[in-house]
């Protein structure tokens, strides 16, 4: 319980002492300088979230890392086991990336600038011509050259295993021909959630072989490329 409450207390002072150096990251992000006020972001997003596994008292593996391009758009497709997974990925990625998240966020008071911050992109489901927009301007960030995160099973697991993956989720990296790599996630959903306390127990990132899709035909880009993919991460993970 002591862990907990620690945990949850740096977590939410750690985002209000940043939240200043993130308004000041974003006057510079719109003066020009979005380069390197967008790496200077993601480190502080970095060693916040390393934090946060550390006091957890996680064991963090991490392999693959290699197979992580320092440069050009690439599409992140993961399980998604739990909250954890999201400060795994910040803080063991070594990229900056955005994702995708639901625009009920935008009501959370410093977490609603992070993400923004950060690179993600706020959805609403319930409007198809927005959430189409969003799609796309996902897409437009990946062929920039940026990073951009899928959760293909469309919500956490919780310790169901792999859930079945949504062929359209991967549409935000097709759509740009993107390099997918895809990320096989283990213990995240057991460090907090399953006994709603934090628990020190050992996670696993892996970064897989990256998949080409600039070549693959049109009707390779959806259910072929979605069960190869949902293939590898469930080797991965042992189911």
């Amino acid at each position: 319980m002591i862990k907990t409450i620690y945990g949850f207390g740096f977590l939410i002072i750690a985002m209000i002492f940043l939240f200043p150096l993130g308004l000041i990251a974003a006057f510079f992000y719109m003066i020009g300088f979005r380069k390197s006020m967008k790496m200077l972001t993601y480190r502080f997003a970095q060693a916040w979230a390393r934090s946060i596994i550390f006091i957890a008292g996680c064991t963090t593996t991490v392999t693959g890392i290699s197979n992580i391009p320092k440069k050009g758009g690439v599409g992140f497709v993961s399980n998604h086991c739990g909250f954890f997974d999201i400060l795994l990925l910040l803080g063991y990625c070594g990229r900056p990336f955005g994702f995708i998240a639901k625009k009920e966020l935008l009501l959370v008071p410093f977490l609603n600038v992070w993400i923004h911050m950060l690179g993600g992109l706020f959805i609403d489901r319930k409007n198809v011509r927005k959430a189409i927009r969003t799609i796309n301007e996902g897409t437009q960030r990946i062929k920039a050259g940026g990073g951009m995160l899928i959760f293909p099973e469309g919500h956490r697991s919780k310790g169901r295993g792999l859930l079945p993956f949504h062929p359209g989720s991967l549409k935000l990296a097709t759509s740009a021909d993107a390099l997918i790599i895809p990320v096989a996630i283990q213990g995240s959903y057991e460090v907090f959630e399953k006994n709603n306390r934090v628990c020190g127990v050992p996670v696993k990132i892996a970064f897989l072989t990256p998949i080409e899709t600039a070549n693959l035909k049109s009707e390779e880009k959806k259910q072929v490329l979605c069960d190869r993919i949902y293939t590898v991460i469930k080797e991965e993970l042992g189911y």
